[in-house]
């Protein structure tokens, strides 16, 4: 049984729909980041507007307000409307407002653009988080969860690294890059079909599908807040990883790049993984072992002093978070019923980018009150109470397995399920 499952994780990428879907989780971290090594360049160019200095400091976050803004009512709209066509016009949008950096005249018309770019994601995230949902079931789903996030990675890892090339020539060049989504168009017309939103089963009612709505809907809660909280600690390394090297003495951005691509570089190669070590340690293990690393990482961070142990505590934190990321995915669409999985999928996405927003709002005074150690040191210490409470949830979960009589076998096959009602059988 183990070796099939392993075979169709194997296989999964190998579906045309599976491998659209991975395309559009590609452009994801394309949006925001792929301006930064453009950002000097676009405030020599607009020097004569007064305000530059912020404007293209916001060039990067803007996304993220957009996405976080209108993600939740993309998700009311995929169910009521379909996912494909929303897909496809994200994608369409995401082309036009990204590229449209290339000839846009002033600084506030590519704030404005910037905005445009953060729908056209919501649109994309949302749509391909109800996709998967729809079009894959049981060890697939886990699996292509994982591969969504090593595909992040790794396209971030191309297009930021392409995009400071092309920022050495012209400071606009960079804009070009998202242009790239044109070329996953033709593919994605073809293989992604609207899917069937009712019960495959002659004769079954919807609800059979799903838990009560105020049950789902209450744990589908808590799994947001944790995403967002889980964003939130990871979201530490892009925006104050640059400060902290800085104030060591490493201001050259060689050293902040080197660090963040050894970051995407470790969480898109563990997420490959993130298939088979789900089935083996579980829902509880896989979130106990992925805070575990991202709190060591970060102790790293504040305690040691040579840049290669610092460079060993980003991969710690990119492992973490590649570990633990592909599991909200995965939860939230077994518990949301078909209908609202578009809902579900949207609501994710906006917690995703507001725990990004809300974490160099709340690092920064954090770094003033007690310095770069003493903000690794607070956030190790969270993310390690967290991989705490995963392991006290397991222990509980074994406890009262043991004294309903069920054998270690079928209480990790519990575990490996995970708290996710809306899944069964018939799905």
């Amino acid at each position: 049984m183990t070796i099939a499952a392993i075979a169709r994780q194997t296989q999964v990428w190998r579906d045309p729909r599976a491998i659209a879907l991975l395309m559009a989780a590609s452009l994801t971290t394309m949006a925001n980041a792929t301006i930064s090594p453009a950002l000097p360049g676009l405030e020599r160019l607009f020097a004569d507007d007064p305000n530059a200095g912020m404007l293209v400091r916001l060039l990067v976050p803007a996304p993220s307000i957009s996405v976080a803004i209108f993600a939740p009512f993309a998700g009311l709209i995929a169910d009521r409307y379909g996912r494909r066509r929303m897909l496809l016009a994200g994608v369409i949008l995401f082309v036009i407002a990204g590229c449209a950096g290339l000839f846009l005249p002033d600084l506030p018309t590519i704030f404005a653009s910037r905005l445009a770019l953060g729908l056209a994601v919501a649109l994309i995230m949302t749509a391909q988080t109800a996709l998967i949902g729809d079009y894959f079931t049981g060890s697939d789903r886990s699996a292509l969860s994982g591969l969504q996030i090593s595909a992040r990675n790794f396209g971030g890892l191309v297009f930021i690294t392409l995009a400071g090339w092309f920022a050495a020539i012209l400071p606009r060049l960079p804009f070009v890059i998202y242009g790239v989504a044109a070329l996953f168009l033709p593919l994605m017309w073809k293989v992604i079909v609207e899917p069937q939103r009712t019960s495959p089963v002659p004769g079954a009612r919807q609800e059979d599908n799903a838990p009560e709505r105020s049950s789902w809907g209450l744990v589908l809660a808590l799994l947001v807040l944790l995403q967002a909280a889980t964003n939130m600690i990871f979201f530490v390394m892009p925006t104050q990883l640059s400060f902290f090297f800085e104030a060591a003495g490493y201001s050259s951005p060689v050293m902040t790049g080197a660090a963040l691509g050894i970051l995407m570089l470790s969480g898109g190669s563990l997420a490959l993984l993130y298939g088979r070590v789900q089935r083996a340690i579980g829902y509880v293990g896989v979130f106990a072992l992925g805070y575990g690393t991202m709190a060591l990482g970060f102790v790293l961070l504040a305690v040691a002093a040579t840049p290669l142990a610092w460079f060993v505590g980003a991969a710690a934190v990119g492992a973490g978070y590649a570990l633990v990321s592909p599991s909200f995915v995965t939860l939230a669409l077994g518990l949301a019923p078909l209908p609202r999985r578009g809902t579900a999928g949207g609501i994710l996405t906006a917690s995703v980018f507001i725990g990004q927003f809300c974490s160099p709002l709340l690092s920064t005074p954090l770094v003033t009150a007690y310095g770069y150690e003493g903000l690794f040191h607070l956030t190790s210490l969270l993310a390690a109470a967290m991989a705490a409470a995963a392991a006290l949830k397991g222990c509980a979960m074994k406890l009262q397995a043991v004294k309903r009589g069920i054998s270690p076998m079928e209480w990790r096959d519990t575990a490996q399920q995970g708290p996710a009602p809306g899944t069964n059988s018939r799905e």
